[in-house]
């Protein structure tokens, strides 16, 4: 297009574009047909692909939003192109899936594998940056799980597919408070008199004046339990 042609005031332009208005009709009769089309590929790609998705499925929804958005607006592309790689994201997908089956290297290949982030109430900090994960934002999602110190747990894994699994100690021992910073933690914990824990990683002991043997920081609070 010319700058000559374009102008504020040409609300035709601006309101249908190019395009005649009739366009506008045919444009939503191509969004109905790519739009059952695309649940009917969805559908046929597993129940996976409307669940948590995977890296690889992450792909491949985005590769369909990309493949639908063509035939529906643009007149001078048919439908049956829209069809034809529809049907090749799908071929992919199916064949990714069977692949990963048969081979588990290509599914370490793609997702990785299982981390421990948390070990007996110790935060792994060298796992958290080989996954790319701050402290704040496992400390976010633990507690969204309502777990108020890292003493309460046993492991936490973060899966290949970014969710994490948790386990908890019988019994909650002494450990690291989870609560905002300006949070004030004796309004909502029992503070251990006597024990601190690691501000960096939650190493718990009882108190002594020494850096932290597990990441050398040497920033410590009271332990709740």
């Amino acid at each position: 297009m010319d700058k000559d042609d374009i102008k504020l005031s040409d609300w035709q332009r601006i309101l249908f574009g190019n395009a005649p208005v009739e366009f506008m009709a045919e444009v939503a009769v191509r969004t109905i047909i790519i739009f059952v089309l695309l649940l009917v590929c969805v559908r046929l790609m597993g129940k996976r692909m409307s669940g948590k998705l995977t890296i690889v499925e992450l792909a491949v929804m985005l590769t369909l939003g990309a493949i639908v958005s063509v035939p529906m607006q643009v007149p001078e592309r048919g439908i049956l192109l829209g069809v034809l790689t529809l049907g090749c994201a799908y071929i992919f997908q199916r064949g990714y899936n069977w692949l990963s089956v048969k081979y588990h290297l290509m599914e370490r290949i793609s997702q990785g594998n299982a981390d421990i982030v948390v070990e007996d109430g110790i935060v792994q900090l060298d796992k958290l940056a080989k996954n790319r994960i701050s402290v704040n934002q496992l400390f976010s999602n633990l507690r969204q799980e309502k777990i108020h110190n890292l003493g309460a747990l046993e492991r936490v894994y973060i899966e290949a597919g970014g969710s994490f699994s948790i386990y908890k100690f019988d019994e909650s021992k002494p450990g690291l408070p989870l609560l905002p910073a300006f949070e004030k933690i004796s309004d909502f914990e029992n503070i251990k008199p006597g024990w601190q824990s690691c501000a960096t990683c939650g190493y718990t002991r009882k108190k002594e004046e020494a850096e932290c043997p597990h990441c050398h920081y040497n920033k410590w609070m009271d332990s709740v339990n």
